[in-house]
Formats: structure tokens, C-alpha cells, sequence
């Protein structure tokens, strides 16, 4: 068994497509979930036949793990999030470092382990797992603390927890550090969950820019991952066509 393939719905219905058209599209494409779908929205998802991949466990993302000062938000949301994750099937849930705010990272990794603790011992009585997601810092998130996979996986590994784990974001990891196919292969066992876009841009999976994804994606397959790619890509172009190519590039049979 593969992985299967998930779209993120901020990506298209930000831009005006109407939610029951991109749910009829990404269906008929082969796509099996949504993901980061508004709380409001989720019953019209599974109506359509697809499944919840992921959502938020706190938001805003600036404002995370690595901090004390916000823990006790973090907490609150995270305990809805969870109850929310259980009752419409979710099975992951998307955490964040925040930003750096002049935290070092030595001492911003100490915080996220102490949180991201707890947390997961939550979710391993959920049956959720959480993914602590690698953003670049140079491009679009300036100052966030997660935008290396070593840091990342300095922070999960140490929580030492099968539901403590990353998602790597391609697009974002390309960005920051590239050598995407030996990172994959080096740390897949702390990969939970995988997004797409190109780069640069953000935008189409196409020929115009510069990864690779059968290729990604062949590498992600070998190691056995059989959970979800999100694409999560702002089309430039024809949305329906760009969907398409995206989950073609990325199949594997």
C-alpha cells in the first residue's frame, strides 16, 4: 500500500473556488482528503466522500511551543482540537514551533520538548498524532523557530512518543536547505505527513520550477509511508488543471 494524496482547501477557496466544486474535483482526480478545512466546512466534506487529513492543533503559528508565555493558550485549543480530531475521524494534528522572538534555538528546543510532552501523551490516548511542522524562515515565515529538519527532529525524538512526529514540507524545506530526497531518506521515520508547491513561487507543480516530484515521491514511497502528501500549492493558472498535474506527479502505482 501507498500513500495517498490530500489538497490543502485555503489554497483554492481562498481564491474564490467554490467549496463543493473543488470537493467534487479533487474527488473525481483521485485525491482522498482535505486538509486545514474550516471547522464549519468539515460536514461538507465528508458528505462529498472525502476524508479530513489534518487540521490546526493551536493557532497562530508565530505563537508556539517554543514559548512558555503561551502554554496555557496552547493547552486550551489543544484539548478542543483533540476532541474535535476524535469526533470527525481526523488523524493528525498540525503543531507549531513559533517564532524565535529571540529565543535561541538551544533553549527553544528545551521549551517545544517540554510542551510538545504532555501533548503527546494526550494524543496517544486520542489516537491522533501530532506533526510539528518544518517552515522556511527565509521566504514566508520569517523568525520561525522550526525551519530546519535537524531542529525538528532534535525536538521529537527527544519526546520519544509514536504520535510526536513532523511534517515535512517540501516546498519549505527546499527553500531553507534543500537535498530533499537524502533528507527524506535520512529521516523519514520522524515524517508524519508531507506537503507540496513549487519552488519558487509556491505555486503549480510543473516544469517551471525546480523539484522533482515523481521523483520525491518515488523516494517517499520506498520508505514505506503510507499516510498522506498534502498538496498545498497556490495555482497561478487553471486550479482543475493544476490539481490534476499535481496528483499525477506525485502518484505512485
Amino acid at each position: 500500500m501507498t500513500f495517498e494524496q490530500s489538497v490543502s482547501w485555503w489554497c483554492y477557496v481562498g481564491l474564490g473556488v467554490e467549496p463543493v466544486d473543488l470537493l467534487q474535483t479533487a474527488k473525481s482526480i483521485g485525491y482522498t482528503a482535505m486538509e486545514l478545512v474550516p471547522v464549519e466546512q468539515f460536514a461538507l466534506v465528508r458528505d462529498q466522500g472525502l476524508k479530513i487529513a489534518a487540521h490546526q492543533l493551536h493557532v497562530p503559528l508565530e505563537q508556539g511551543i517554543s514559548h512558555t508565555k503561551y502554554w496555557d493558550d496552547i493547552k486550551r485549543q489543544s484539548d478542543e482540537s483533540l476532541k474535535l480530531a476524535v469526533e470527525w475521524d481526523i488523524p493528525m494534528l498540525i503543531a507549531f514551533s513559533g517564532n524565535r522572538e529571540g529565543l535561541d534555538d538551544a533553549r527553544g528546543a528545551e521549551n517545544a520538548i517540554k510542551h510538545l510532552e504532555p501533548l503527546a501523551r494526550a494524543a496517544e490516548s486520542a489516537g491522533i498524532v501530532l506533526i510539528l511542522e518544518l517552515l522556511n524562515s527565509k521566504v514566508n515565515h520569517p523568525d520561525y523557530q522550526c525551519d530546519r529538519t535537524a531542529w525538528g527532529v532534535e525536538v521529537v525524538s527527544a519526546v520519544d512518543s509514536p504520535n510526536a512526529r513532523l511534517l515535512y514540507d517540501i516546498y519549505h524545506m527546499q527553500v531553507m536547505e534543500g537535498d530533499v530526497i537524502q533528507t527524506i531518506r535520512d529521516n523519514h521515520q520522524w515524517f508524519a505527513h508531507y506537503h507540496t508547491a513549487g519552488v519558487p513561487g509556491r505555486n503549480e507543480i510543473n516544469a517551471r520550477q525546480e523539484l522533482n516530484y515523481p521523483a520525491i515521491c518515488r523516494a517517499i514511497a520506498e520508505t514505506g509511508f503510507s499516510g498522506y502528501v498534502g498538496q498545498e500549492f497556490v495555482p497561478l493558472g487553471d486550479w482543475k488543471a493544476a490539481l490534476r498535474q499535481a496528483y499525477d506527479a506525485c502518484h505512485v502505482a
